[in-house]
């Protein structure tokens, strides 16, 4: 198999409002679909960032029933060029960045967390070639 990319990311958060505040007003990723009390969905690049609310989505029958709960984990990649610049938008738009890490190959990485407690990490393309 030759997968070419993760498509969906998904998420488990209980204030879909909240998410929509941080994702779309602060992240400014756009909405692609939003069913008050059940999910929304964000476009981010070529892929989709899924918000389920797990109450509702635990007792699906299509798509079959999924849920999680914790400190879920998921990375956004920016370009080389604007990794710095979007670091200082995080920080000007009063995110807490909570760590970074200096890989072995030297590049950076720092992690923020979401309303949920989610950890979210900005990462420089091609960091992982």
């Amino acid at each position: 198999m030759k997968f070419l990319q993760i498509k969906e990311t998904c998420i488990y958060v209980t204030d879909l409002e909240k998410a929509k505040s941080f994702y779309h007003d602060l992240l400014e990723l756009p909405v692609i679909d939003h069913v008050k009390g059940k999910h929304i969905f964000f476009r981010a690049g070529t892929s989709v960032l899924l918000c389920f609310n797990p109450d509702d989505s635990r007792n699906k029958i299509s798509p079959p029933p999924h849920y999680a709960s914790g400190k879920l984990h998921f990375a956004f990649e920016v370009s080389r060029e604007d990794y710095e610049n979007t670091k200082q938008k995080i920080l000007k738009k009063g995110i807490v960045i909570t760590g970074s890490i200096t890989w072995k190959n030297g590049e950076e990485s720092f992690y923020f967390e979401d309303p949920a407690g989610n950890v979210l990490e900005i990462v420089p393309q091609g960091i992982w070639d």
